[in-house]
């Protein structure tokens, strides 16, 4: 179900990597998948903030695990 996302969202919680977040409208004040979680206390960044996004988990060169937010092109 693709909905807006406010508040809180948690995916992958028994640590399936390979989730993922979808929304229409990221509004979101916390994100985490696979227990990776970002936070917005600071604010979403203009290029996300209420549009449709998908959350996923990337690993770095050297193993280390991060969010990654990507907005949605809607045709």
């Amino acid at each position: 179900m693709y909905a807006p996302l406010r508040g809180r969202a948690l995916a992958g919680a028994r640590g399936d990597t390979e989730a993922r977040i979808f929304t229409t409208s990221f509004e979101a004040e916390l994100v985490s998948i696979a227990g990776v979680y970002r936070t917005f206390e600071q604010g979403i960044p203009a290029d996300i903030a209420r549009r449709p996004a998908q959350v996923s988990l990337v690993l770095g060169s050297r193993g280390e695990q991060s969010l990654t937010i990507q907005p949605l092109s809607v045709s």
